[in-house]
């Protein structure tokens, strides 16, 4: 079939003009504002990042935040729990837009999942019984000693490259916790931040040991090929900072801003 060329660039403005039209309809931030919430995957079982309080419902540092970034973009913010073992699966499958639950924002993990600016510097820790007296303050003091991490985490990462340490991975960090108070390890490694929560608000028999590695920064990771929502989800992160919110939470949780490097 011809067309004369008037028809023509009729016909080939419209197709463009759908296709423009698609392409800007199929970032994430027009799903978002349309079904008017952020569904955030979060372990809810990570304190105080994200746990369940005594009346079952979601509490947190990570909570909270999730909480307020949704306000900034318009809508509510909406929860999925996932062991930490699938969680960062569970946003490949599109089970939830975001995670917000501390996750390093590694070179490895950039290749499949964009990420938002940081809005977490912390460093890894050991985590030891609070009885423990054995030195375990170099690499070299962990040459056989069982360290427990979480499955996929950037701790187990990490524990693997120090020579002759057993590394026992868990699904989450309230299995290996509860081995390290029942001495099935002699150490464990995770967030910096986690550890005073725990001696503080915890019965688990476990203290600070020494600090491993450097400092991270943890981001929110979500699906390839949204460029508006990133802009979105910056520009409210920067919002929380800028209006005093975000000093507000972490102090709540931390006593500190955790936005800034450990001193």
């Amino acid at each position: 079939m011809k067309f004369a060329p008037a028809t023509w660039i009729r016909t080939l403005g419209l197709a463009l003009a759908v296709t423009a039209a698609g392409a800007h309809a199929a970032d994430l931030l027009d799903d978002v504002k349309q079904r008017g919430a952020l569904r955030v995957g979060v372990e809810g079982t990570y304190p105080p990042f994200n746990f369940k309080d005594d009346h079952g419902q979601l509490a947190g540092f990570d909570v909270e935040i999730a909480q307020a970034l949704a306000g900034k973009l318009g809508v509510k913010a909406e929860f999925t729990t996932s062991e930490w073992s699938g969680i960062l699966a569970g946003l490949q499958a599109g089970k939830y837009d975001v995670i917000v639950n501390q996750v390093a924002a590694t070179d490895a993990r950039r290749q499949t999942f964009d990420f938002s600016d940081p809005y977490v510097m912390s460093s890894p820790q050991l985590i030891v019984r609070a009885n423990e007296t054995r030195p375990m303050a170099t690499p070299a003091d962990l040459k056989g000693k069982t360290v427990g991490v979480g499955q996929g985490s950037n701790y187990a990462d990490l524990a693997r490259k120090i020579d002759g340490v057993n590394v026992k991975v868990y699904p989450g960090s309230t299995e290996y916790l509860q081995d390290l108070a029942a001495g099935r390890l002699d150490a464990a490694l995770n967030d910096s931040l986690l550890i005073p929560y725990l001696a503080q608000k915890t019965k688990l028999p476990v203290k600070a040991g020494a600090p491993l590695g450097s400092v991270e920064t943890n981001a929110i990771p979500f699906r390839k090929g949204n460029p508006r929502f990133k802009a979105a989800l910056d520009k409210a992160l920067a919002d929380l900072k800028a209006d005093g919110s975000y000093a507000r939470i972490s102090t709540k949780w931390f006593e500190r801003d955790v936005s800034q490097p450990p001193r």
